[in-house]
């Protein structure tokens, strides 16, 4: 324990002591209260810290196996996972989501390629159907929403963020070509074989070991805070899409509920360890353990650059591959070959092609932010400079 009243726990290779420095910095700081940051390099681990509290009540120390609620650094994962049954002869990125899904044609989008979903260029960023929480929950209806829902602009001519409607899509066709809900084939494709501790979907026996998420605080400046609801309205499309279907969803303590971690939300509700989010990145770009989840030529694909400019979601600049985000919209310490996945509050998920390296950093301490968290930043940058 500190003198600061936070404790660090785990390992770090001598050279990569500028990430432990970067990592203390953050819980000392306040900026965190429990944190965790794991980094792999060519298969093998070179860093794995974690420290502060699971709660913020700081009752309970933040230990080894506990994990966090990383919202859309989800995507992230749901996408290699898309590209696994790609990679199987099970999906066609560049055949109709309709092909798989018939439902999904209504309303103009029956020539959407599965593509397009990956790179948040469908149109369907927000679902106008009213649903109670229950229903989102239980799938079925949400999806049939999804599916019958018109869209906001014409699918392909430009692309915007699907804050949510990126994991019922992608993960409906996950469940349409195999069969079993998306949570299985994650954990019978990925996780499983690796031995990471990652859900879509939590298990009640894991639920102990969830730290519980702290909202983020409000913002001090009276004009920002008009700015920004203004903006996220329920009149806005970057309203709706960020908390609907229905005003649903909010960043509150709606997310320690076991409801919200026991559903199957493969956009947003990822539960998982520093760990497990940094050793699929790694097996996505080398060997772990004698696993690789993607080949080469897959990683090459989806790293090509499908969507860039200005997001008619978000309002700024946003830069994607086939499922996953890329620089400079990734992190603003991440290196031009790195493609990954940033969450709500602060998580990052990402894999390096070049230089083999898997990251993941999770936390409980939300911060909001359309530019980036710095906390996640400054342990990638020590990373980067670790590697000589």
């Amino acid at each position: 324990m500190s003198a600061n009243g936070f404790h660090i726990g785990g390992s770090v290779d001598p050279r990569f002591g500028r990430v432990r420095d970067a990592f203390a910095d953050n819980l000392a700081s306040g900026a965190d209260v429990g944190a965790a940051c794991c980094v792999y390099v060519r298969g093998r681990v070179v860093v794995d810290l974690w420290g502060g509290w699971a709660d913020r009540d700081r009752e309970r120390p933040w230990t080894e196996d506990t994990a966090a609620l990383v919202f859309s650094s989800t995507k992230g994962v749901t996408a290699a996972c898309a590209l696994r049954l790609v990679e199987h002869g099970l999906l066609d990125l560049d055949a109709p989501i309709a092909a798989y899904w018939p439902e999904f044609s209504a309303e103009g989008k029956g020539e959407v390629p599965v593509r397009w979903a990956l790179s948040h260029r469908a149109g369907v960023p927000a679902i106008d159907a009213e649903l109670t929480l229950d229903e989102v929950l239980a799938w079925h209806p949400i999806v049939t929403a999804i599916a019958a829902q018109r869209p906001s602009w014409t699918p392909g001519s430009r692309h915007g963020y699907h804050f949510r409607s990126y994991g019922w899509i992608v993960g409906e066709l996950v469940r349409r070509v195999t069969g079993r809900p998306f949570g299985r084939v994650l954990a019978d494709e990925m996780t499983a074989p690796l031995g990471a501790d990652f859900w879509v979907g939590l298990p009640a026996a894991a639920e102990p070991r969830v730290a519980r998420l702290i909202p983020p605080p409000p913002l001090a400046d009276p004009d920002a805070r008009a700015m920004f609801e203004r903006l996220t309205g329920p009149d806005t499309l970057l309203g709706r899409a960020l908390t609907g279907p229905s005003n649903l969803f909010h960043y509150d303590d709606m997310w320690n509920t076991r409801a919200l971690h026991a559903a199957e939300m493969p956009s947003s509700n990822g539960i998982g360890t520093a760990r497990a989010l940094a050793r699929i990145y790694a097996a996505l770009v080398s060997d772990v353990d004698g696993v690789r989840l993607l080949r080469p030529e897959t990683i090459a694909g989806a790293r090509a650059v499908q969507s860039d400019g200005s997001d008619a979601v978000l309002g700024l600049p946003t830069r994607f591959g086939t499922g996953f985000m890329l620089p400079p919209s990734l992190s603003i310490a991440a290196a031009p070959a790195a493609f990954g996945h940033p969450g709500a509050g602060g998580s990052l998920g990402l894999a390096d092609a070049e230089a083999e390296l898997g990251f993941g950093y999770v936390m409980n301490q939300m911060q909001l932010g359309l530019t980036g968290d710095p906390r996640s930043a400054r342990l990638l940058q020590a990373a980067y400079e670790s590697l000589g």
